[in-house]
């Protein structure tokens, strides 16, 4: 929504920017506070660049290489907060049962994530593929044997889903990318030409992830028009998401995208399949204000590969993360000041504007504050914004009386957001935004929190955004 003023209730005697220090207002003299915007990298969840780690699990059962704490920490303080995990399943692809030992390996990973405050975006597949040329037959699995896999993962994704992100559809061919497949196309030897009972059996498998991964989280598809044939859609931006429909848990709803060859072509090698391109070029803007979009550069296109068109089509599609180890010429053509601004931007990057509170003589207060999205895109997983007022050991949670989905919160846009105060005991309480979790496991996380880009608001400790504001009750 638009950003519009509202006029407070009495007349505002001061306006400061008010460094550590809080203001308390009364009802002769309501308080508004400004806020310093930060220009430094924010240690977000869900956003960002990633760090790609795969791993394998072969017939003998080796080639896996589990997370590592120390690494995961290390991520951390170098502003990555996410991992994308590939799990390799190669001893699986004529099998329909995964045994128990891969099972507990992949919950261990999981586990390592959460002690570590990382989210996974995660994707199985189960043949890597080289250098090329690429010829059948390649490897992965027929449709029986990928359905019971992701039937006995579903326990992990529900059980683990406070530390995934999102879980890339996966599973066909070579990378789990969909193409070079032995199953899920007619002929192998033609990959591009897929026939309808081809679509049946692909959409089969997107559906099945669907019913697999909890209602809160997003399956990512490598192809657009993946999406488009599973829903019976076409391209263009008519047959986008709709707002209305956006985080009502509909397939279409929770159903994103992801390019694993961004900027690498006119089309990135496939990417955008329709005729006229445009339709799903305007499609996947469209889309992307509701479903997360992400993926990794690929192959040196200039000029379409250097920062100036690159930055623009990020914010066109909404970007919330990028792969930072590859492909490295692409991204270092962007300069170090480019890629400090893609850091900064992918995804949502919240500003504190200012905030005002209103006492009232019938002895409530009336809290207003404006939040701006600097970030590319607005989050894609469920979270809520409430108002934290903190007396000594007394912590009251007061709900926002719209627009606390941060959802909803676009990229470019700035939201209002009031509550009313009332009913509490006697006290001075200081007030903070709080975006915490919405999982029950990391709710109280502060590192699954979320952090304005502003100075000296936030409280690592907490996860608490001061608002420099104190709400006295008598």
């Amino acid at each position: 929504m638009l950003f519009r003023k509202r006029a407070m209730a009495g007349a505002v005697a001061a306006l400061a920017l008010c460094g550590g220090l809080a203001v308390s207002a009364t009802a002769a003299e309501p308080q508004a506070v400004t806020y310093e915007a930060s220009g430094a990298d924010i240690a977000n969840p869900e956003r960002g660049f990633y760090k790609h780690l795969e791993t394998h699990y072969r017939a003998d059962g080796s080639g896996f290489s589990p997370l590592s704490a120390d690494d995961l920490a290390e991520y951390r303080e170098q502003g990555i907060t996410q991992v994308m995990r590939v799990f390799y399943l190669e001893k699986f692809a004529a099998t329909e049962t995964l045994d128990a030992k891969f099972l507990e390996l992949v919950e261990a990973d999981l586990n390592t994530a959460r002690q570590q405050g990382i989210s996974l975006i995660t994707r199985f597949a189960y043949v890597q593929g080289g250098a090329g040329p690429y010829e059948p037959p390649f490897g992965d699995a027929p449709l029986n044997v990928v359905l019971a896999h992701i039937a006995q993962l579903k326990p992990l994704f529900h059980e683990h889903a406070d530390v995934i992100a999102a879980v890339q559809q996966g599973f066909v061919g070579l990378w789990g990318e969909g193409y070079y497949t032995d199953h899920f196309a007619s002929d192998p030897s033609r990959p591009w030409q897929l026939t309808e009972a081809d679509w049946d059996k692909r959409s089969a498998v997107l559906k099945a992830l669907l019913d697999a991964v909890p209602d809160e989280r997003m399956v990512q598809v490598r192809y657009m028009n993946a999406k488009q044939k599973a829903l019976g859609t076409g391209s263009g931006a008519e047959n986008a998401l709709a707002a209305e429909e956006a985080g009502s848990g509909s397939d279409a709803a929770r159903t994103g995208h992801h390019n694993d060859c961004f900027l690498a072509s006119e089309d990135d090698f496939g990417t955008f399949l329709s005729d006229p391109i445009t339709l799903d070029q305007e499609y996947l803007a469209a889309e992307t204000k509701h479903v997360p979009m992400g993926g990794e550069t690929c192959a040196l296109n200039a000029p379409r590969s250097e920062w100036e068109s690159a930055s623009a089509e990020m914010e066109r599609y909404h970007f919330s993360y990028l792969n930072r180890d590859y492909q490295t010429e692409v991204l270092d053509s962007w300069g170090a000041e480019g890629l400090a601004e893609t850091q900064r931007r992918l995804g949502y990057r919240f500003v504190l504007t200012e905030s005002t509170v209103t006492a009232k003589d019938d002895g409530t207060s009336q809290v207003w504050v404006g939040v701006r999205n600097d970030g590319w895109a607005a989050p894609y997983n469920p979270r809520q914004a409430r108002l934290v007022l903190v007396d000594g050991d007394a912590r009251h949670t007061v709900e926002f009386e719209a627009d606390a989905d941060v959802r909803t919160w676009a990229a470019g846009e700035t939201v209002e957001l009031t509550a009313s105060v009332e009913g509490l005991p006697a006290g001075s309480y200081r007030a903070y935004l709080s975006v915490p979790a919405s999982d029950e496991t990391t709710a109280d996380d502060p590192r699954y929190a979320i952090r304005t880009a502003n100075e000296g608001t936030w409280n690592a400790t907490t996860g608490l955004n001061d608002l420099r504001q104190t709400i006295t009750v008598e």
